[in-house]
């Protein structure tokens, strides 16, 4: 009976998956700022995605509020553009421009989002590409205009 009830429930699941755009999204991100996101819709058009970054030996923790508009007469092609907040931990003997001493260094700052993203309907996955400039407002006092990425995750 417990096998069933499983079959029922995933059979429902992947109906209801079908019949709307997807509700969670895990996967990988590539660029200048690797690592792994996450994407989550709160309702119709506002997601929230966290994303969880390496760069400089050292890596960096994102919060995004992202709203997203349909992109045409495409079905699962969609534009969005959002902000949100970082904070970093970096070995700052590794930044480019300061090789001659070490330091640990936190930053905290303020986060924007541009992108576009396509849902397969035939199966579980969604691509991205975005560009996510940053700025340091505590700590390195940096401002990243290299935050372009692709990104793919598996929908649920």
């Amino acid at each position: 009976m417990k096998k069933i009830a499983l079959i029922v429930l995933i059979f429902v699941a992947a109906v209801a998956a079908k019949a709307q755009d997807y509700n969670t999204g895990i996967g990988i991100r590539l660029g200048p700022f690797s690592g792994v996101t996450l994407k989550h819709f709160l309702g119709e058009g506002k997601a929230v995605e966290g994303i969880l970054n390496t760069r400089y030996h050292g890596f960096s923790i994102h919060g995004l509020i992202e709203f997203e508009k349909p992109l045409g007469d495409v079905s699962g092609l969609s534009w969005y553009f959002g902000f949100g907040g970082h904070i970093g931990f970096y070995d700052r003997y590794n930044f480019p421009d300061h090789y001659a001493y070490h330091e640990d260094i936190v930053t905290i700052g303020a986060d924007g989002i541009l992108g576009i993203e396509y849902t397969f309907e035939e199966i579980p996955l969604n691509l991205s590409i975005d560009w996510k400039p940053q700025i340091d407002l505590i700590g390195y006092g940096e401002f990243w205009g290299d935050g372009f990425a692709l990104s793919a995750r598996y929908i649920f």
